[in-house]
Parts: structure tokens; sequence; C-alpha cells
């Protein structure tokens, strides 16, 4: 037992410097000067060491602490890039003008978003159902305050209530869901589970129940339609570091953990794919909600799109509607499908965080958020819009950005799997968006600046470092797609299958 525990803390090594970075955040903001910088620099020491340990676990295919944390190929591809979320999302802060307002915060912010990453990488390794849902509540705790970080504000304070009201009703579906599958199948990880389901389980109606209520606990966590409410409102009050962080990083955890859960308990029990239910139930195996719900999700958030007159808001419904697309891979019940999520997920960090770090810049100057005051933005920077108008292509889904590879892969994929219906409502989805992407590029180099807006708006040279670190793997995954192609493939491994 010892033995066991001292080669689990051994594995567990990049989650352990998260935890100290946390603490140094707090000490180092208690002693340092000039702490939103400092501060800063020692979050990112700590999430540069975090990266070194998650790449040492590259081949590791084991699970540590009793079952309750797997640590394996699919794992550590997750873990790579929410590390890398979390180092532009410091290189954000240290820039943000709504966060120097707050510096007096500053080490709880830091803190927050560290505590935040520690349980995000829990979540892409989770097996125990119970640790599941604790590593849900931890991550969704810290992301209340940080939504309403700039108290102040009263649309922030706003957002964190929502947040916390929508996060309390989606966190009973998901524990009641658990709770009935634990009783239903007797086990209490996902590996019990598959082989309780396999067996053959009696109470299919309450397990059918159990399903759709672990769909809905998850369906918040990655902003799906009906359960998207709380996001639109959440992303527009809460600062816009917060606001990337929530449309990323939050995301590629929910989805990890969805796609674990689902792809160890079902795919290969083959429970809910198989006859065995009465009536309606027969013919609506849960892989068929999470298409319909995929479907919904890419059309009614692209439709909602066309009105916003904000443009985080527009950026939000946006982020909801590549939930849709990145959702139709699990339905698809293939290895094929989990992959291309996975290739899709990898893009979408970095053209949504490029998208989103110029609304931050642009605020910066010109204290707005409004699209129709990026009339002339084309004049005044053109650098600026111009990798704007890249990021919105790439969202759209068009060549030669990383945007078009994403989409390529996940349609691909569908269209093997026979779901043709699918790709056709992802194809008028993705036509959709067009229209709400393209009035952004026009207002920035077919309008005229407004009447007193004249100027050129210029940045330094480490607000422009940011953001072509950012434009480079969007342009370049766009020609050279193999490597996070074959990673993606290669990483489709779980403990235990």
């Amino acid at each position: 037992m010892a033995e066991h525990i001292i080669e689990s803390i051994f594995r567990f090594l990049p989650e352990i410097a998260l935890t100290v970075t946390l603490v140094a955040a707090i000490v180092a903001d208690l002693i340092l000067k000039d702490r939103n910088r400092n501060v800063a620099w020692v979050v990112l020491a700590g999430l540069a060491v975090t990266a070194i340990l998650v790449w040492q676990q590259a081949g590791w295919n084991v699970s540590i602490f009793s079952d309750t944390v797997a640590v394996d190929p699919f794992a550590v591809f997750f873990k790579m890039l929410l590390v890398v979320a979390g180092v532009f999302i410091v290189l954000f802060s240290v820039k943000s003008r709504e966060l120097e307002h707050n510096s007096t915060r500053i080490g709880e912010y830091y803190m927050l978003l560290t505590g935040v990453l520690l349980g995000m990488f829990l979540m892409v390794g989770a097996t125990n159902l119970l640790m599941m849902y604790l590593v849900f509540e931890m991550t969704s705790i810290s992301s209340y305050v940080l939504a309403g970080f700039t108290k102040n504000l009263r649309k922030s304070a706003e957002a964190s209530m929502k947040y916390i009201i929508f996060g309390a009703v989606s966190s009973g579906f998901l524990l009641y869901g658990l709770s009935l599958l634990i009783g239903i199948t007797g086990a209490i990880d996902i590996y019990g589970v598959r082989d309780a389901l396999q067996a053959g389980v009696e109470q299919t109606a309450a397990l059918y129940l159990a399903v759709i209520m672990i769909i809905v606990g998850f369906s918040y966590k990655i902003t799906v339609v009906p359960f998207h409410f709380w996001a639109p409102d959440v992303y527009h009050g809460a600062p816009v570091t917060i606001t990337t962080f929530l449309a990323t990083a939050s995301k590629i955890a929910g989805f990890a953990m969805m796609i674990r859960f689902f792809r160890v308990s079902f795919m290969e029990s083959g429970a809910l794919t198989v006859p065995g239910f009465d009536g309606v139930l027969a013919i609506v195996p849960w892989n068929v909600l999470l298409a319909v719900l995929a479907a919904v999700t890419m059309l009614a958030a692209n439709l909602m799109a066309l009105w916003q007159e904000n443009i985080k808001r527009l950026l939000a419904y946006s982020s909801i509607a590549h939930a849709g697309f990145i959702l139709m891979g699990l339905a698809l019940l293939t290895d094929e499908g989990i992959s291309a999520m996975m290739i899709y997920l990898a893009i979408y960090l970095f053209m949504n965080m490029g998208a989103f770090y110029v609304v931050m810049l642009v605020s910066n100057k010109l204290d707005t958020e409004l699209v129709s005051d990026y009339e002339g933005l084309g004049q005044r920077s053109p650098f600026l819009a111009v990798t704007m108008a890249i990021f919105l292509v790439a969202l759209a889904g068009f060549p030669p950005t990383a945007g078009f590879i994403a989409k390529v892969y996940i349609f691909g994929a569908t269209i093997s799997a026979g779901w043709i219906w699918l790709v056709a409502v992802a194809g008028l989805a993705t036509i959709i968006s067009l229209f709400y992407y393209i009035r952004v590029v026009r207002n920035m180099f077919l309008a005229e600046p407004a009447e007193g807006a004249s100027g050129m708006i210029r940045f330094d040279r480490g607000t422009m470092a940011i953001l072509i670190a950012l434009l480079i793997p969007v342009l370049l995954l766009g020609i050279w797609f193999s490597p996070i192609v074959a990673w993606a493939r290669d990483a489709v491994v779980m403990f235990g299958l």
C-alpha cells in the first residue's frame, strides 16, 4: 500500500507543481513589489515546470491513488493544452486594464486561476465517479469567484451570481445522475460501470434517466443548447481574461472528462446502443441524444449570434456553436470521432484565444466592446485588424487556416460514420456563421472610422509578440497539420481499454 502511494505521488508531480505554484503566488503577492507583473512571472515559472513534468509523462499508461486518476496519453494531451491556455491567460492578465484597477487583489486572482487549472488537470484524468464530481465542483467554485473578480462593476457581480445559480442546478443534475448510476451498477468508477453494463442491468429505465441527467450536468460545462443560458451573460460580465479562460480551457476540460466517461463506461459495453429498452426508449439511444444536442447547438447559437452588437456576446455565442461542432465527434462512438474532437479542441484553443485577445486590446485602447466601434480599425491598426480577420476566418472554418483542418476532420469522421444529416446541419450552421464573422471584418476594412475617432492605435512589442504567438499556430497548422493529427490519434489511448 505504501509503495503504491509513493509511486502515485511520483506520477502526480504536475499536479503537485501546480499546487506549489498556487502557494507561491500567494507568498509572492505578500512580499514582492509591482505585484501584477512579478506574481505573473512566478505563475509562469510554475507553469513552465508543470509543462516539463507533463511532457515526461508521455507514454505512461497507469492508474494512481487506487484507480481514482489515470495518467495516460489521453490525459497528457489535454494537460498540455491546459498548460498552454494557462500561459496565455497569464500573459493576457499582465496586459489587462480591467485587472489593473483591482491590482490590490492580484495575488488572489492568480491563486484562483492556478486552482482552477489544478482542478482541470484532475478533470482530464479522473476515473472515479466521486472524484469526477469533486473536481467538477472545484473548478466551478473558483470560476464563480473569478467571473465576479471586478466586483465593483455591476455586470461582473451579475455574471458571477448567474454563474452560481446555473452552476448549482447543473451540479445537482450531475450529482443525482452519478448517484443513480452508482446505485444501478454498484460501481464507483468508470471501469466498474463498464463491467456492470457488460454483465447486463435490470433497471434500464433508471439507467437511461441517469445518463440523461449526467449529460445535462456535462452540457452545462461545455455550454451546449439548451443549457447555455448562463454563458452569454457571464462571458459579457466577466473580465476578458476570465471570459477567454471559460470559453477555451473550461470547455477543453469539460469535453475531456465527458469523452473519458462515455468512452470507457458505455462505448466498450455497448450499453444504450443495443436493444433492451421498451417503447420510445428503444429508438433513442444516448448517442442520438448527443447528436441532436450538437445539431440544435450549432443552429441556435449561430442564429442568436447574428443579432449581437456586443463583440464579447458575439464570441460567446460563437464558442457555444463550436461546442456543437465538437460534440458531433462524441456521438459517433468511434476512435476516429474522438481524435477529430481532440484535433478540433487543440486548434480551437489558439483561434478562439486570439479573437478574445484582440477584443481585450481594443477594449483597453478604445474602451468599447461594440461591433460598430470596430469601423475603420483596418486603417487605425492594420496589423491588429488583419490578425482579427484571420482568427475570424479560422473560426468560420475556411482555408488556409487551421480552422479549416479542424472542420475537415470532424466532418470527415461524421461522414465515415454515416451521419450525413448531421454534416448537413453543420454545413448550414457554418454558412450562417459567415454572416456575423464577416460583419466584423466589413466594419474593420470597408467602413471609415467614426468622426473624432481618427489616429493610429499603437501597441508595445510585448503585446504584438503575444498576438504573433497566437497567430503562428492558426496559420501553420492550416498547412502543416500532420503533427497535431498524429499526436491526437496516438493520444486516443486511455488506461483500462
